[in-house]
């Protein structure tokens, strides 16, 4: 189930489902998408172009914060139908190319976590939406560096591995907006528990290392930062990192 496209500020848009999010971004007509969602939501994103008056091929490029199945599930059909370039940092380059998500090992285990309902929820709404197989993006660009990407925005990457190897956030200065992707989230997915804070352990490759990171997002300049799930966070990348330390790793 989708959900109506929100303007979170001008010229950037939240799609996706309350699973997950994924973000367009406007500039002089052409387009970025942050991330992709799902396997089974690109119907998803064509309803959400439709609603924000833009066209598939008016999507220039993807750039991913990371390779996981709930942000890449449809790059690549974008990346062919639309001939938009896809971009994500050349440490999960591997993974994006490979779909082999369900082989890696995160840094703990779902067992604690099956008690909440919401964990249970989540599992079923992600086999639903095809994470159990995920095409592979046949051509990817890597970066490395925290340089502007040249695609409408100029999204700015920031390292912040722990969630994966490759893992960045990206900053739109210019619009006061920080997407997090997974580095945080504001809506634990395997509890519900509300607030920024880190992801739960067992979808980490390193819980240490992902606090860590938390060091790289505390100085960036915006007011708005955006998540893979959950809500939008009004305010500074700084309070959103002093409340997600107070939470701690769960």
């Amino acid at each position: 189930m989708g959900r109506a496209v929100e303007a979170v500020a001008p010229g950037v848009h939240r799609l996706g489902s309350p699973l997950v999010n994924f973000y367009l971004v406007e500039e002089a007509g052409c387009y970025t998408l942050v991330d992709t969602g799902l396997p089974k939501q690109f119907e998803t994103l064509i309803a959400a172009l439709d609603e924000a008056g833009a066209d598939l091929h008016e999507i220039e490029a993807v750039v991913l914060t990371h390779a996981h199945v709930d942000h890449v599930g449809i790059a690549e059909r974008v990346r062919t139908e639309a001939q938009a370039t896809v971009h994500v940092h050349a440490a999960d380059a591997q993974l994006a190319r490979g779909g082999r998500y369900l082989r890696r090992r995160g840094d703990g285990t779902l067992l604690p976590y099956l008690r909440h309902p919401a964990a249970w929820q989540l599992l079923l709404q992600m086999a639903s939406q095809g994470a159990t197989s995920i095409p592979r993006i046949e051509d990817v660009t890597t970066f490395m560096e925290s340089e502007p990407l040249d695609v409408p925005g100029r999204p700015v990457p920031i390292p912040t591995p722990g969630h994966s190897h490759g893992h960045c956030a990206l900053l739109l200065a210019d619009r006061g907006i920080l997407f997090a992707g997974d580095a945080l989230c504001s809506r634990n997915p395997l509890t519900g528990r509300q607030g920024p804070q880190l992801m739960p352990s067992p979808f980490n490759v390193s819980t240490e290392q992902a606090l860590a990171s938390l060091d790289r997002l505390e100085p960036l300049e915006a007011d708005t930062v955006l998540f893979g799930h959950g809500e939008p966070w009004t305010g500074t990348p700084k309070a959103a990192v002093e409340r997600a330390r107070e939470l701690g790793p769960r």
